[in-house]
């Protein structure tokens, strides 16, 4: 799953927080609200436009607090409407997996629904003896597979099959998303990116406690059930999803490429073989080293009384002890030094992509990278859509995206495109270096920095309207920045961007060694382009969801 600024998962910019500022913007500009609070300027006023009475309007809303166990609650009072938007943000993800066992974030995202002790299961004691006896079984087909023993496979497969029947006897499917469902809860969903894995819905207001009680309980006793079944359907999930995908492939092979010691060099969802060797202790240890009470995040946004929220997360979530986690990856991407290119010959469209290094979020130049990629290739007045699709006509289409696969640590900025019929990537290639040359030997006019900023607050105006949100930039902030407040502190970042900073950033990134550029060339006669299909979102899948 993914976000779309932040939030929603179909977004080709997928991290973007340049998208959560703009549209913050918008929302500050739009709420009636926060508009009474003070009103601005008007449009043919010269008087200088200042964001902080909206600023110190929202921030009376927020309240802030810290368990003594370390987790971190942040609420936001909205009244308008009597609902709650609730997301947990869990500071682990896909760059924390070590070889061979990558995938095993998201496996975990998948079992987090499964229940607990109390829930999904009709009896939970021979529950756990099953469990443990399928697991001894499963490392000892392991071996014998190892060894090629198939009369050892022989003789433990119907072992199995019947403990995993009996297994299967015991649960009571989906009885965790039941229960939030039949008390009005909607958008019950997860995702997993390379940086964090989230679990989100939506409540009655009334139903504070009930959440508070089912959220803390899931997490402090989760049992993973029905482990082996929903290891197929992560596995068929790669299927639809990369391994039968071509842009799929495209873009995994582009991580590979791009880092040769980070994790970020692995698809969030893991390969066939990493998600066939997880077990279930793994996936235990997994969650006894990550998921405690300091990686952990919440964010309540609606409908809600702050202290009662105090009172009820003191009582539920007060519960987990704190225990040390594992640190974040240490391991350091060395500076490339000289372009890598790489050719994929699949039965599909032709596609080309390039990536160049750049460092991560919360680092100064963040701001200049989100409006270089804007002014590149963000929609139909970028330059590459212009360039390429209206004027020349060679593509169908030429996008791009920033801080990808992830961007707490040092990510790329990525260009794509779909070159036209009769027209080859090589064409569409030299077509977008010609317009990354004119971004650093040419100024960008001031217009075109303005009209960037103006355009992508009108079309992102809504995202921060609604809770679902608003929660999800104050996470994001918090996590990766260490304070939600930093997301109004952006205004002057990006209002601070020179075209002598683009030029500058511009010429640092876009050199040749710094590049690593992927071709997809069709194997056969591929179907009729549609644009709509590609590498967008195979790059969001980078981030993938349980309940999708």
């Amino acid at each position: 799953m993914r976000q779309a600024c932040l939030i929603s998962t179909g977004s080709a910019r997928a991290r973007s927080l340049f998208c959560a500022f703009v549209v913050l913007l918008g929302l500050l500009l739009a709420d009636p609200v926060w508009a009474r609070e003070a009103a601005p300027a008007p449009p043919n006023s010269r008087e200088p436009f200042s964001i902080q009475p909206y600023v110190e309007a929202v921030t009376r809303r927020i309240t802030e607090f810290k368990l003594s166990n370390g987790m971190t609650f942040i609420v936001m009072e909205r009244h308008e409407a009597p609902t709650v938007w609730f997301q947990t943000y869990v500071n682990v993800g896909g760059a924390n997996e070590v070889p061979g066992q990558t995938g095993i974030a998201h496996f975990f995202e998948h079992l987090a629904f499964k229940g607990t002790s109390r829930i999904g299961t009709t009896n939970a004691a021979r529950e756990k003896a099953v469990f443990s006896q399928m697991d001894q079984l499963d490392e000892q087909l392991r071996q014998a597979r190892t060894k090629g023993d198939q009369a050892q496979i022989a003789r433990l497969q119907p072992q199995f099959e019947k403990l995993k029947t009996e297994a299967a006897s015991l649960v009571k499917r989906g009885e965790l998303d039941e229960i939030i469902s039949r008390q009005g809860g909607v958008n019950i969903n997860a995702f997993t990116s390379k940086d964090a894995t989230q679990y989100v819905y939506n409540f009655p207001a009334n139903k504070l406690e009930l959440w508070m009680s089912l959220e803390s309980e899931r997490f402090l006793d989760p049992v993973f059930r029905e482990f082996y079944e929903e290891r197929d359907v992560i596995q068929e999930e790669r299927r639809r999803g990369f391994d039968n995908s071509p842009t799929g492939q495209l873009f995994a092979r582009l991580l590979k490429e791009a880092y040769k010691v980070h994790p970020y060099q692995y698809t969030t969802i893991g390969s066939q073989e990493t998600i066939q060797s997880l077990t279930r202790p793994m996936v235990q240890k997994f969650y006894r080293d990550y998921y405690v009470p300091h990686n952990m995040t919440i964010a309540i946004v609606g409908d809600v009384d702050p202290k009662r929220v105090k009172e009820l997360a003191q009582a539920y979530f007060g519960r987990f002890r704190d225990r040390p986690s594992l640190p974040d990856p240490t391991v350091v991407e060395p500076a490339q030094s000289q372009q890598r290119r790489f050719t994929l010959t699949l039965p599909s469209q032709p596609w080309t992509v390039a990536a160049y290094h750049r460092p991560a979020f919360n680092q100064p130049d963040n701001a200049v990278y989100e409006i270089i990629s804007s002014i590149l290739s963000d929609g139909r007045t970028s330059r590459f859509y212009r360039s390429l699709v209206q004027q020349q006509q060679i593509a169908l289409t030429a996008e791009g995206f920033n801080g990808y696969p992830g961007d707490k640590f040092p990510t790329l900025i990525v260009f794509y495109a779909l070159p036209a019929a009769g027209h080859k990537v090589e064409e569409v290639e030299t077509a977008m270096q010609v317009e990354i040359d004119r971004l650093i030997n040419q100024p960008v006019s001031a217009a075109e920095l303005a009209r960037v900023q103006t355009q992508a607050r009108a079309g992102l105006l809504g995202t921060l309207r609604s809770n679902q949100g608003m929660a999800g930039a104050l996470l994001e902030y918090q996590v990766k920045t260490g304070d939600w407040r930093n997301l109004f502190k952006q205004v002057e970042a990006y209002a601070a961007v020179t075209p002598a900073d683009i030029q500058r950033v511009a010429r640092a990134t876009f050199r040749p060694e710094n590049q690593t550029i992927g071709r997809l060339i069709p194997a056969a006669t591929p179907a009729t382009p549609d644009p709509t299909s590609g590498p967008t979102s195979q790059a969001t899948s980078q981030a993938v969801g349980a309940h999708s």
